[in-house]
C-alpha cells in the first residue's frame, strides 16, 4: 500500500497515525519531495470513479493563487492531469493506493470499512 501525504498537514497526521494504530503497513511519500506524475494520477484518477475535481486540493493556496476554480472546467483531463502533476500542493491527500482502490482524503469510517 501506497500511502501520499504532505507531512506538515494536520489531516495527514492523523491519518497516518491511524494507519499505524491499526497495524497497517504503507510505503509513505512526500507528496511534496516525490510528487505524482502524469501517469499516475491518471490510472488513480480512472482507479477511484471519482471526478478528477476530487484530485485538487481546493482549498491550498497554490490552487486558488492559479484561480484554478475558474479555470478547470475549461480544461481537457490531459490539461488537469499535466497541471495536478507540476505541484504536489495541488493534490488531495492523504492518498492511499492499494491494487484494487484509491482512497481520497481522510474519513475514518470510510478508512475503517474498506482497509
Amino acid at each position: 500500500m501506497l500511502y501520499l501525504e504532505y507531512p506538515k498537514c494536520s489531516t495527514c497526521k492523523k491519518a497516518k497515525k491511524w494507519l499505524e494504530s491499526n497495524g497497517i503497513s504503507f510505503e509513505q511519500r512526500d507528496i511534496t519531495k516525490q510528487n505524482p506524475n502524469k501517469e499516475e494520477l491518471k490510472t488513480w484518477h480512472q482507479k477511484s470513479g471519482l471526478p478528477l475535481k476530487r484530485f485538487f486540493n481546493t482549498s491550498g493556496n497554490v490552487y486558488k493563487e492559479l484561480g484554478l476554480k475558474d479555470k478547470l472546467k475549461d480544461m481537457t483531463e490531459q490539461q488537469q492531469y499535466e497541471i495536478l502533476a507540476t505541484n504536489g500542493m495541488l493534490v488531495k491527500r492523504p492518498i492511499v493506493v492499494t491494487d484494487d482502490m484509491i482512497l481520497l482524503g481522510f474519513k475514518e469510517e470510510e478508512w475503517k470499512n474498506l482497509l
